[in-house]
């Protein structure tokens, strides 16, 4: 059994560690409040823009409005956006999304690129070599969209050149605190019928016919514009869902780890006391031992 002394300076040590988890654990549950509000935020604008895809994509001759609403006949490269953190201690949250990806992609049968944001998820896919075309890192903590467009524009770009066939995006859907869902979204070419192509489950279109307008100044200069900001704006939806998810992860690992140090501090302290009362016991019994030999 160790001593008390040692004994003592291991429950300082848990404590702390306790301490410091509770506050990690603090300060996720208000990142991820705010990343919730965010992420709610862009819902008016991706609702819209959604609507007048829908009724555009729905006139005759869908294929031929626009490259990005263009299915190749051959698919020959794919390109794969992975968003994880750029920080730990989030559980087993970067470990989950890489193995998702690399079990839908890591034996495709064309060849696969991938864009990855976040540190976690590019080093990695750098010990796997993979081939990485591009890496974004080091976001700041509430993004704007601006600060994500750069993605949404490189792979619209790659797309549009003919570098690449077909482009997926894989994250983490935000479902709840305590649940974070794994998931794969085509990005690129959009698609409208099987609902791929929408953003967080927007399904406020019309049924039936789709009424006749006429747009101004029109449909090709419409959707040069808005397709490719919309691919953006799913990217950067995606992104707002990988950090509430991430801080989600966080805080309920962090919440688990201080539960753990709490439980650990509980059995040293009992075993804190059992050296002591043992230390005790021995000087009492050496107290004894010396008055009786000094009683002969």
């Amino acid at each position: 059994m160790s001593n008390a002394r040692e004994v003592r300076q291991r429950i300082r040590s848990v404590t702390n560690i306790a301490q410091l988890t509770r506050a990690l654990q603090t300060v996720s549950a208000s990142k991820v409040r705010r990343a919730m509000a965010a992420m709610l935020n862009t819902r008016p604008y991706a609702t819209k823009a959604w609507q007048v895809l829908t009724h555009i994509a729905g006139q005759p001759g869908r294929d031929s409005l626009h490259p990005l609403l263009t299915t190749r006949a051959e698919v020959k490269n794919v390109l794969v956006v992975l968003l994880t953190s750029d920080r730990g201690l989030v559980g087993a949250y970067n470990t989950n999304i890489v193995r998702f990806c690399l079990q839908r992609f890591s034996k495709y049968p064309v060849p696969v690129q991938y864009i990855t944001v976040g540190r976690k998820g590019r080093d990695i896919m750098l010990r796997l070599s993979k081939n990485i075309l591009a890496e974004f890192s080091n976001l700041p903590a509430a993004p704007a969209f601006a600060d994500v467009s750069s993605i949404g524009r490189l792979v619209v770009d790659d797309f549009l050149s003919g570098k690449v066939d077909e482009v997926y995006l894989v994250y983490t859907s935000f479902i709840s605190m305590l649940r974070q869902v794994p998931t794969i979204k085509k990005l690129l070419p959009l698609e409208f019928d099987t609902g791929e192509g929408r953003v967080a489950d927007f399904r406020h279109e019309a049924r039936g016919l789709a009424a006749a307008y006429i747009y101004e100044p029109g449909e090709q200069e419409l959707l040069d514009e808005i397709i490719p900001r919309f691919t953006a704006l799913q990217v950067y939806q995606a992104i707002l869902e990988a950090l509430a998810s991430e801080h989600a992860a966080r805080m309920v690992a962090m919440k688990n780890a201080s539960d753990s140090a709490s439980e650990l501090a509980g059995v040293l302290t009992l075993e804190y006391n059992k050296a002591r009362q043992q230390s005790i016991t021995s000087e009492m019994l050496d107290i004894a031992g010396g008055a009786e030999a000094m009683a002969k």
